[in-house]
């Protein structure tokens, strides 16, 4: 297999979003978006508990794109305008398809609030093409048991395919867009080879851990977290160094014009003040606060 070659590597540095502290690695002062992909908050780990609960998002809009979010540990529960309530457990992930608009809201559930725990998990921001933007808003909720998985040969990678494809094996999510969506949990010692289309634009990030990438580049945590590759390959190797989890994540770019405003990603200013104006006007549907 043809390695495809490190474009470029960063941190994953904090940023305050309100009461929360979270890492951004996507995007940076340097770096607008990775076509398709417009923003990734890694958020946690959070000690949540009665006395202290800073991750509790109340109903906010979008449109334009979709919000997806991993949880990796804790619980949460999802509700929107569609009518939909689920609770999400450590490994599930939520897909939302926010199109012409959708309302939702997100945080802990009240049991896991009150017998208290860790949250930490990653919210994606995946882009929609223009002819995409403004198709009915969907919702889909996978759990962490239903996913397909590649186990590498040595038996100490796992990788969970989400979304996409890998070595013929298909993502349970239904997709918008070609993209690809894996999570990686690779042992210590072990080592495993990803492969994806040489029309995507590849990311690959650390949650935990430290891994080699194509037996030179080290991710670790607070040193660097965010790999971009170039599209001159035909994937990537790693070996974990600790016990890791990383997310890949790759799709083909649009090459369409991005505007962005608060929680609308459009390709015009015009569209964004449509979308505001919707959302005043109630023509994304309500919800009413917990």
């Amino acid at each position: 297999m043809k390695l495809n070659t490190i474009k470029d590597i960063w941190r994953s540095d904090f940023v305050n979003m309100g009461p929360i502290r979270l890492r951004q690695p996507l995007p940076t002062q340097q770096l607008d978006m990775v076509d398709p992909f417009i923003l990734l908050h890694h958020y946690g780990p959070y000690e949540i508990n009665e006395k202290s609960n800073p991750f509790d998002l109340g109903p906010h809009p979008h449109r334009g794109f979709e919000p997806i979010t991993f949880l990796v540990q804790g619980e949460q529960l999802h509700r929107d305008s569609l009518g939909n309530e689920s609770t999400v457990k450590a490994g599930d992930v939520q897909w939302t398809t926010a199109g012409r608009g959708i309302i939702h809201a997100e945080g802990p559930t009240k049991d896991f609030v009150k017998k208290g725990g860790t949250i930490e998990g990653i919210q994606l921001w995946l882009n929609l093409p223009a002819e995409k933007k403004m198709m009915e808003a969907n919702y889909q909720h996978s759990k962490y048991e239903d996913f397909r998985v590649a186990t590498s040969d040595d038996k100490k990678v796992e990788t969970r395919i989400v979304a996409g494809e890998l070595n013929q094996t298909y993502g349970i999510i239904a997709t918008q867009t070609p993209v690809n969506a894996f999570m990686i949990e690779a042992k210590v010692n072990g080592s495993e080879s990803i492969t994806f289309s040489h029309l995507h634009q590849g990311l690959l990030y650390l949650l935990k851990g430290k891994v080699k990438v194509n037996g030179a580049t080290i991710l670790e945590l607070d040193k660097n977290q965010m790999i971009q590759f170039n599209q001159d390959g035909e994937g990537f190797s790693i070996e974990a160094e600790d016990n890791s989890l990383l997310l890949f994540l790759s799709g083909e770019p649009f090459n369409e014009p991005v505007k962005t405003y608060g929680p609308y990603v459009m390709n015009t200013q015009t569209e964004l003040m449509e979308a505001m104006r919707d959302y005043q006007m109630g023509k994304m549907g309500f919800l009413t606060p917990n």
